[in-house]
This record gives structure tokens, sequence and C-alpha cells, in this order.
């Protein structure tokens, strides 16, 4: 079977996609398939009070196949497919990853283009199947746990880390108070590493070693202190997941979804903050102080992380959806996983 995957991450790598450029690797990896990249073109009619536009893209050429994998970060981009031509008659079949599927705008009529897509959230399976007629099955968000978990123990020296998005009111108060020249905490923050350009995937290994050094990764949902016009989502993204499988402990504001029941459901899996900053680090101060009582949720965090939330197992539920067959080279790495588990125990 000729299969190829299609993303856009290659071509503009972007520190906020890396873990879902991840899963286009991993997918050109089992299934000994070309990973095709088109760069974007600007957008012809940009959505500015969404502040997401169309996008366009550059042809790529002539690629031919049986089945083509987009790995698409937003509905949007599914329309990547205009980069291989008459897709149709290129490929039998067609079927996307969309990462950003809350974001109903974003699906275009290249979506009927499709024999099958997923969302991330089960929430947004409707919209695109009424809408545009195509078969959708939600598989959740996931990680590289087999390559980034920890192989050995290290002090955690970094008291409180964060990056990406977080809420402002949160981070000034932290700042002031932990970077003080008398303060004991050590509060690092972004940015760390390039934002987009040629080295974002080199230094994503940089991040997950200072993950491996804190003790504490602060995450909060959408919801928290919004910033910008755009739509939001309570989706479980890749810092809690990234997070987790480093062993650090996560706390800020859980996301209220399905999602998050279902995929952070071990107990204490998050801590939450309190709205008041001032008190929120008065609980972060005290969950500092009793480190030898959270030595066991460590490596829960990290075990559970590793049974159930490996890109690995979101490719075995793809296979299942789009009628694919499992890749022996799959199933030998789900044993790996299975393995690394049980040092966690």
């Amino acid at each position: 079977m000729r299969i190829a995957v299609l993303c856009a991450g290659p071509a503009a790598p972007h520190a906020g996609w890396a873990a879902i450029d991840e899963l286009a690797d991993l997918l050109a990896h089992y299934f000994e398939a070309p990973l095709l990249s088109p760069s974007q073109r600007p957008p012809a009619a940009p959505w500015r009070w969404l502040g997401r536009g169309q996008p366009r893209w550059v042809g790529l050429g002539a690629t031919e196949g049986d089945v083509l994998l987009v790995v698409a970060h937003g509905p949007e981009q599914l329309a990547m497919v205009q980069a291989l031509g008459d897709v149709r008659r290129h490929f039998q079949r067609v079927y996307g990853w969309v990462t950003d599927s809350y974001h109903q705008p974003g699906f275009g009529p290249a979506t009927a283009l499709y024999d099958a897509i997923t969302v991330t959230a089960v929430e947004d399976a409707d919209f695109p199947r009424q809408r545009f007629g195509v078969q959708v099955h939600p598989v959740y968000q996931g990680v590289d746990a087999l390559r980034w978990a920890p192989r050995q123990t290290h002090a955690r020296d970094i008291d409180l880390i964060a990056y990406g998005r977080n809420p402002p009111s949160y981070h000034a108060h932290f700042s002031r108070i932990c970077h003080a020249a008398d303060s004991p905490l050590l509060y690092l923050h972004s940015p760390l590493g390039a934002l987009q350009g040629p080295t974002v995937h080199l230094e994503r290994g940089m991040l997950f070693k200072l993950l491996h050094r804190s003790r504490i990764s602060l995450a909060f949902h959408l919801f928290v202190e919004p910033q910008g016009q755009r739509p939001r989502s309570m989706m479980v993204t890749s810092r809690w997941l990234e997070s987790l499988l480093a062993g650090c402990l996560v706390a800020g504001k859980r996301p209220r979804s399905r999602m998050a029941e279902d995929m952070l459901d071990w107990p204490d899996a998050t801590l939450e903050l309190a709205d008041d900053p001032a008190q929120a680090l008065d609980q972060l101060r005290d969950w500092l102080a009793r480190e030898a009582d959270f030595r066991d949720q460590r490596r829960l965090n990290t075990r559970q992380v590793l049974l159930r939330h490996d890109w690995r197992y979101r490719l075995l539920q793809l296979c299942q959806a789009f009628q694919l067959p499992v890749p022996p080279s799959l199933q030998s790495d789900l044993a790996l996983l299975e393995a690394l588990a049980l040092q966690f125990r």
C-alpha cells in the first residue's frame, strides 16, 4: 500500500505545533511514507475578526498513492490538499487528523474531499459530519512519550515552569515575587527557545530537559484571562501531556470537558490553583514544601501518559478508523511503551 503524509509543520516549524508535527513524523516512519510539506501563500481573503484566514498552498508537483494522510493544525489546513492538484485523482483514499477542531469556521469546501477525518473532541464531530457529509472519528491529542519520557532521575531545581500562553495576572504576580533577589523560588517562564524557524524541533529536546528538572508546571485552560479575539475550547493540549510525562506536578486551571475527564482521570493528575494569584502562590509554596509527599504522584503521572497518551496509541486508533494495516514496527513499539512504564511503578 502506497501511503503519503502531508503536514505544514516541516516547511514552517513553530514551537506551538511541534507536538502535532511529531505525529506526522511518526506516521511517515511507521508507514515508510514520504512526508510532504507545502509552503503557504498569504490568505486571499483573511477573516480578520477571527484572526485566521483561509490559506492557499504552493503546489508540490505530482504525487500519487493509495492513501493520503493529512495532519492539520486546524481545520483550515485541510485545504493543504490543494498543493497536490486533483487529489481525488491522485489518491484512492484521503484522510485527515484535525487538531483545533473546535474552530468551526475553519472547515471549508476542501473538507468534502476527505473520506474521513478525526477531531480532538467528541463535541466537535457533529459540525463537519452534518455540514460536509464526511465520516468523523474523535481521536484525542497525544505526545511522543517513548521518545521524551525521563530515562533517569534528575534533581528538580526549577520550582515552577511556565511555557506558552499563561494568564497575565498570575504571570505578573509570580514574576514580581519569585524574581526578587531574596526569594528562594525559581520561576522559569517563556520564551524557552525559538518560537519558529529551523531550530524549533532541535530545541524541543531542551524543553523536555527543563521539564525533567522542574517540580511544578503551570497549565491553564483557554478561558482563563483569554487574550485576543479567537474561538476557544476546553481541550487538553500538549502542555498537560508533556508536563505529566516529565513527572511534573501540573497546577493551574484544568479544562472542564469530557476530554479532560477521559484523559486526566487518575487521582491528583492536576492541582487546582486559586482564582487570586497571591493565594495561588501560597498554594504553590505549600506543595513545594511537601516534596516527599509527591514522589509517588510524579511516577504515576509519567506512567499514565506512557500507558495511555503516547501518539502510538492514537496511530492504532487511526488504523482502526481508516481501515489501515497496523505496521509491525508499531506493535513492537507499543510493547516498548509498556515495558518503559514498568520502571515508574
